[in-house]
């Protein structure tokens, strides 16, 4: 029977480790990421910054399912306004690949990331995030007050 300690455990091992400067996660580069040449697929990538992003948001205490059930006064979702990738070495099959994630800033309804994908230390991908917050009627909302002490960032 598992313990609640092993839940804890699990848990810092599926959502990865919040530090100094943001969030660190880990994972593997399976076959289902790659290309007929082994080595991973360039919109794959992308779902490797969405984990890392998700993650930090879970971790830091903004979660998911308090955003879908109106929590905040409203059903709220989150939506990628602006991406910036610069592909810089490939990441292969089987690769244990690091994903860096770190806030910039914070003005109003948007929060700008900075994301990187490494392997042993190398710099494979780079990414800047432009994300914001909308209600249901698709309007961008301001972030709850606490969400900033959880972005780790003074608001503008």
């Amino acid at each position: 029977m598992a313990s609640e300690r092993d839940d804890i455990d699990l848990e810092a091992g599926l959502s990865g480790v919040l530090t100094g400067e943001g969030h660190r996660l880990k994972a593997r580069v399976y076959f289902a990421d790659t290309d007929f040449t082994g080595v991973v697929y360039h919109a794959r990538y992308l779902e490797f910054l969405e984990r890392g992003r998700s993650d930090f948001l879970r971790l830091a205490g903004v979660h998911h399912t308090e955003l879908a059930d109106g929590k905040h006064g409203e059903i709220l979702a989150w939506v990628v306004r602006r991406m910036e990738i610069d592909f810089r070495q490939p990441a292969r099959i089987d690769d244990i690949i690091t994903v860096e994630t770190r806030v910039e800033r914070v003005s109003g309804a948007r929060i700008f990331m900075a994301q990187r994908l490494l392997r042993d230390g190398s710099v494979l991908v780079e990414a800047r995030v432009e994300a914001a917050i909308i209600g249901s009627s698709g309007k961008p909302r301001r972030f709850p007050k606490e969400w900033l002490t959880a972005f780790m960032v003074e608001g503008e």
